[in-house]
């Protein structure tokens, strides 16, 4: 079996799921970040589909970027944050990555869930 990456934002300000906030991936490859997806959170802050297939997942390490900033910035809410770089690394080919997101327009926490 196959592992694969997902994330779910929940936006503590509100209380909600952070519906509409976009999420790129990249992968870190020494020097170099290269992109590989950009997806946009569902109704229930997750995305519609995994933002790493089985068929794509590697051992590696990623940046998960969440654009928190124009997140917040379409209903004109003050921010302090705006794009938040989560760093990580897979090492296990078999399991779920799973990267949760905690944030408000002031701060955010992570970790790895499950």
């Amino acid at each position: 079996m196959s592992g694969y990456l997902t994330t779910h934002v929940l936006d503590t300000a509100s209380g909600l799921p952070a519906a509409g906030m976009t999420v790129d991936l990249f992968r870190l490859d020494g020097a170099a970040r290269v992109h590989v997806v950009t997806m946009v959170t569902n109704d229930d802050g997750r995305t519609d589909s995994p933002i790493l297939p089985a068929a794509d997942f590697a051992i590696g390490r990623y940046e998960l970027l969440f654009q928190a900033g124009a997140y917040f910035g379409r209903d004109d809410t003050p921010c302090f944050l705006d794009d938040i770089p989560i760093r990580f690394g897979i090492n296990d080919p078999a399991s779920h990555y799973h990267v949760p997101l905690l944030v408000s327009p002031f701060s955010f926490s992570t970790y790895r869930g499950s």
